[in-house]
């Protein structure tokens, strides 16, 4: 028999996990963002932004929960960085009053499905496989970065962690990445 405190820790349990679970983005949205509001960095520079496009599927048939997957893997990832002063979603309103505004497209190239069960037997197949090409752009269209970068899942873990690996590997492929610095005399224009 349940007593009622233990139903109660087990509700506080179940609405903590919901919580965590339907706005990790905010929370990592407001770790992204630096305490001070001046947009310098820890070197003293000027911090860009970015704004994160919808990921587009180009010629692969891809589900779109691993388009939705990757897109908030994205933003999660970015946020983590601390290398850009905002991380933006694509139609933020917010994004017009930015003046030092990268624009972060996704294009997938290349996506083969992979299956859980299969890893789980067997190591040798199974994996999933994705492949974007990533470009960084100002508002005015000038390519900043351009990479092509992968994502797996080749032994344990389910298929939509493939999209996790890949968006940490865009990421740290922007992070490693040189950046000019930011205008600050560029004005803000609306987004493309």
């Amino acid at each position: 028999m349940i007593t009622s405190k233990r139903v109660s820790l087990i509700l506080l349990a179940l609405a903590m996990v919901a919580m965590a679970v339907a706005h990790p983005l905010q929370l990592a949205a407001q770790a992204a963002t630096p305490k001070s509001s001046s947009g310098r960095d820890s070197s003293g520079g000027v911090q860009w932004s970015v704004q994160v496009v919808q990921v587009d599927p180009g010629d692969v048939n891809l589900s779109p929960s691993f388009q939705i997957a990757i897109y908030e893997s994205l933003l999660q990832e970015l946020g983590k960085t601390k290398q850009f002063k905002q991380v933006l979603r694509e139609g933020d309103r917010n994004a017009t009053e930015v003046s030092d505004l990268l624009i972060l497209k996704t294009t997938v190239q290349k996506y083969t499905a992979g299956s859980e069960t299969r890893r789980a037997v067997t190591t040798v197949s199974g994996a999933t496989k994705l492949t974007v090409r990533s470009q960084l752009c100002t508002r005015g269209g000038q390519v900043i970065v351009e990479r092509t970068v992968d994502g797996n899942v080749r032994f344990l873990g389910s298929n939509l962690r493939a999209t996790h690996n890949l968006a940490r590997n865009v990421a740290n492929t922007i992070k490693q990445s040189a950046l000019p610095e930011p205008s600050l005399s560029v004005p803000a224009q609306g987004a493309q």
